[in-house]
């Protein structure tokens, strides 16, 4: 009998699993010209439920990619929280209203709610106009990893190959042999690739068989159109009950999802002590529910999703190997859905991952570079998982009462709600010194902090007046954005500092030459911003490097109708008549900061890490 025949493919990246780190990985990849397949076991697309929060610095991600805008038409927005607790009459009480957002920086200052398969629709949509789609239904069986240094270190060889196995093929033709340069694992907290290549996952294990302290950490979760006269089931709520806690989330239309609080009795088998969730269903869900909403009352014609969970907080010892395989999302850091994290992390892993990818692919960077993923994105899960302890045991924690004074009170949960809000919104995520994080010259713009994200803010433009913000300008293409903050370039003093900037710029030793090479304007996006008023700035003024298209050079000013802008300088903390050099990283990060006489320092960063 002769052997089954065998296809044989070579690609860029394989991504496995097409949940949203996967997709998040696949359109930045697709989008950027690279040579990639995506492929998922599922044989249809997520069509309700799962992950279904969006915080505002995953909404300024996906507005980065042009994906935002249907989001924000298709989801519903989170405004406002509110909180309960035990009442002296034996049921619950408002004790407080909050902004549902507490950043004071968020561009989008609310969560959108909006289920995860139409989430990942926007992605899937988006990548097939570049004629990339999720194959399914496919898995992988075997990953072998080159244990030759030489292909190692070289971006070019295919130095992993993955055996899939096609499900839905005729018989004889399943297998296909995958010949690629890099894999990233996006397949959940199970990852077969995790497991694959023997990395662990630190910390509490999760686990069917649950010991008394951790009983009060079962959840449920069931998604319905309520018909209830419970005044706050369109703001996002937390309800400490003496018979449990629950979180309300408002979603599209007219959806809620509620989180529910159960119990040892509720799910765990009394002869197995393991959990046991046929013993459990949406109606005895909601009538967990109904005792502790009481005195109001809820209910529903129909359940549109429902699932059980128990929290476990781990963290993968590493998340690559030999920067060939990676993994991402849940496959490296699973914790409690309650505080909105999981997609937005995982999300955020990919996108951080997928420009330095490319840039290697195309030869413009080190392969030091993809060592930076780790690096950052371990620190970030470590410090989830750190958070989501705290907020799991409040949120998890019986309330303070008269019987029980060692019980979360109201004020302790708004505090930790409120003192965690610029880590939950993703707009305090702050990546350490790095070679694509250079603190020396934090001073020149001191309230735009080194490794975080490039605070938003209204300019406008100086060619024709018209207002814009700034992250509209930097799209997640690729390329740095080298903004040239050239103060008041009326000032002759300052002109004259303005044409040396542009001037080292062109220098033939620079890093916009050694590592933009022929076309340094696809690696490197120069933006210029002068402090002066519109009516004074001829755009035409400034040296030609620095203006490489008409609607690069913008103003610290107000619109025509004075509504918005202004005060960029001083809400960056630049100095109005010296100014400074940000160099933004294609993942919309601030990379460093420099003085306009600083090229030799901007020079020293790219050299670190991007090739000549």
């Amino acid at each position: 009998m002769s052997a089954s025949p065998t296809t044989e493919s070579n690609v860029d990246v394989l991504v496995i699993g097409a949940g949203p780190a996967g997709l998040m990985c696949a359109h930045s990849l697709a989008k950027s010209g690279v040579n990639v397949r995506i492929i998922d076991q599922r044989p249809v697309k997520v069509a309700a439920g799962q992950a279904d929060g969006i915080q505002p610095r995953t909404i300024e991600v996906l507005q980065s990619y042009g994906l935002a805008e249907r989001l924000l038409r298709e989801g519903n927005q989170m405004h406002m929280a509110a909180f309960y607790n035990p009442s002296a009459s034996g049921g619950i009480e408002r004790t407080g209203r909050a902004a549902d957002v507490n950043a004071s920086t968020a561009r989008y200052p609310f969560e959108v709610t909006l289920h995860q398969g139409a989430i990942e629709n926007i992605f899937l949509d988006s990548m097939a106009t570049v004629g990339t789609n999720v194959e399914r239904p496919i898995v992988p069986t075997s990953i072998h990893l080159s244990d030759n240094l030489a292909e190692l270190s070289d971006p070019h060889k295919h130095a992993v190959k993955v055996v899939l196995k096609h499900l839905d093929a005729p018989e004889g033709q399943e297998t296909e042999i995958v010949n690629a340069k890099f894999v990233v694992g996006a397949d959940g907290a199970h990852s077969w690739v995790r497991k694959s290549l023997g990395i662990t996952m630190d910390g509490e294990q999760t686990s069917t068989s649950l010991t008394s302290s951790l009983s009060h950490y079962i959840w449920g979760v069931i998604d319905m159109i309520p018909d209830t006269n419970f005044p706050d089931i369109r703001n996002r709520c937390a309800i400490h009950s003496n018979n449990g806690s629950i979180m309300i989330i408002p979603r599209e239309g007219d959806l809620i999802r509620l989180y529910i609080q159960l119990t040892d009795t509720d799910l765990v088998n009394p002869e197995t002590g393991r959990v046991d969730k046929d013993r459990v269903g949406p109606e005895k869900l909601l009538q967990v529910a109904k005792k502790s909403l009481h005195p109001y009352t809820i209910d529903t014609d129909a359940f549109d999703w429902w699932t059980i969970y128990i929290i476990g907080q781990r963290v993968a010892s590493k998340f690559s190997v030999h920067e060939r395989v990676f993994i991402a999302g849940d496959a490296c850091h699973t914790h409690s859905p309650k505080a909105g994290q999981g997609m937005n992390a995982s999300m955020n892993d990919t996108h951080n991952l997928a420009w330095k990818l490319t840039h290697v692919l195309r030869g413009w960077a080190d392969m030091s570079l993809l060592k930076t993923y780790e690096f950052e994105r371990r620190q970030y899960a470590q410090d989830l998982i750190n958070f989501d302890k705290k907020f799991s045991a409040l949120f998890s924690g019986k309330p303070r009462t008269e019987e029980n004074q060692h019980g979360v009170s109201h004020e302790q949960f708004l505090e930790a709600f409120q003192t965690f809000g610029a880590f939950t919104s993703g707009i305090g995520v702050h990546y350490a010194p790095s070679s694509i994080v250079n603190t020396t010259h934090q001073s020149h713009a001191s309230n735009l902090t080194i490794g975080q994200r490039m605070l938003p803010h209204v300019f406008v433009r100086a060619a024709d007046g018209r207002p814009y913000e700034i992250q509209d300008l930097l799209p997640s293409d690729t390329r740095f954005k080298i903004l040239v903050f050239a103060g008041d370039t009326s000032e002759r003093g300052q002109m004259d500092r303005v044409r040396g900037c542009a001037e080292r710029f062109a220098s033939e030793d620079s890093f916009y030459r050694l590592s933009g090479g022929k076309n340094p304007q696809k690696v490197f996006d120069i933006l210029s911003v002068c402090s002066q008023h519109k009516d004074s700035v001829n755009y035409t003024d400034l040296p030609v490097i620095l203006r490489p298209h008409w609607s690069k050079v913008l103003t610290d000013d107000m619109d025509m109708f004075r509504r918005t802008g202004g005060n960029g300088y001083e809400a960056y903390g630049i100095d109005t008549l010296r100014g400074a050099i940000v160099v933004v990283r294609p993942d919309g990060y601030v990379g460093m900061v420099a003085p306009l006489d600083g090229t030799q320092d901007v020079n020293q960063y790219f050299a670190s890490f991007m090739k000549a």
